[in-house]
C-alpha cells in the first residue's frame, strides 16, 4: 500500500474572518496560493446554502488560480450541483448542511436518502467532477455510497476528535479503523476529516488505507501565531513522518 499521505487544505475560515466585517480581506484565494507552496496537495471550501463564508466568487477565482485540486463541499441540492457542473472543480465532497450548526455536525446520510444523493453522484461523474460522499465510519452507510456510485468517501473523525476521556476516543479511533480497511477492501478511496489538529492526527495518519486528510479550522488558527506557509509545513511534514514509520 502506498505510504503517501496526502493533505487537503480548507480555507473557508479564512472567508469567514472576511465576512465578519464584509471587508474585501482576507482573500481565500491568497491563502490557497501560500497554503500550496507550502505543500498543500489540495483546496477544499465549502459553498453553503447561506454563504456564511465562501461566496460563489471564491470558487471561480480558486478554480482558475491554484495549481493543485479544488474540492468543492456541498450540501446534495439542485442549486449546488448545478453550480459544480458549470464550475467543473477537480472534485465535490457532497456533505450535509443545516443552517443553524457552526460546522457540519455527522455524516450524510446516504441510506436515508439513497436517491437523491445517487442523482447527485450521477450528474457530477457526468461533469467529469470526482464525487466524494461525507460519512460516519459505519458500514451501512458505506454500502450505500457504493450503490450511490460515489468512487470516494471521506470518514467523519469529529466523534474521534471530540471524545470525552481517552478510552471514548480509543473507541472512536477503532471505528474508524475498521470503516477504513471495509471501505477500502471494497474499492473506495478511503479519505478524512473533521476536527483534526497537530495533537489527534497522529492516529489517524497511521491508518494505511486513508488516502488524504481534509484540515481547516485548526491550520487557519494557528496560522494566527506561526503565519499559513508554516503550519502546512509543520503538519505535512508530521502526517509524512508518522505514514513512513507506521505504514
Amino acid at each position: 500500500m502506498d505510504k503517501q499521505i496526502l493533505l487537503g487544505v480548507n480555507i473557508d475560515h479564512v472567508a469567514t474572518l472576511r465576512q465578519a466585517r464584509g471587508t474585501l480581506y482576507p482573500e481565500p484565494v491568497q491563502a490557497a496560493l501560500i497554503a500550496e507552496q507550502a505543500g498543500a496537495d489540495g483546496i477544499t471550501a465549502h459553498l453553503r446554502e447561506d454563504r456564511r463564508h465562501i461566496q460563489d466568487r471564491d470558487l471561480i477565482l480558486l478554480k482558475d488560480m491554484i495549481h493543485t485540486r479544488l474540492n468543492m463541499e456541498m450540501a446534495v441540492t439542485d442549486e449546488m450541483v448545478a453550480i459544480a457542473a458549470k464550475l467543473k472543480p477537480y472534485a465535490c465532497c457532497l456533505v450535509p448542511e443545516k443552517r443553524e450548526e457552526l460546522t457540519t455536525e455527522g455524516g450524510l446520510d446516504v441510506v436515508g436518502n439513497i436517491h437523491q444523493v445517487q442523482w447527485a453522484c450521477e450528474k457530477l461523474a457526468d461533469a467529469g467532477i470526482e464525487v466524494s460522499l461525507f460519512i460516519d465510519a459505519d458500514e451501512a452507510q458505506i454500502d450505500a455510497a457504493i450503490k450511490a456510485g460515489a468512487p470516494v468517501i471521506e470518514l467523519h473523525t469529529g466523534r474521534y476528535a471530540e471524545a470525552d476521556g481517552q478510552l471514548s476516543q480509543v473507541e472512536e479511533l477503532g471505528r474508524i479503523r475498521q470503516a477504513a480497511n471495509y471501505a477500502h477492501s471494497a474499492g473506495l478511496q478511503v479519505n478524512a476529516g473533521h476536527g483534526l489538529n497537530f495533537y489527534n492526527v497522529e492516529a489517524i495518519c497511521a491508518i494505511p488505507e486513508i488516502i488524504e486528510l481534509n484540515i481547516g479550522h485548526s491550520i487557519i488558527s494557528q496560522a494566527l501565531f506561526s503565519g499559513l506557509s508554516q503550519t502546512v509545513k509543520d503538519l505535512k511534514q508530521l502526517m509524512r513522518q508518522v505514514r513512513q514509520y507506521t505504514a
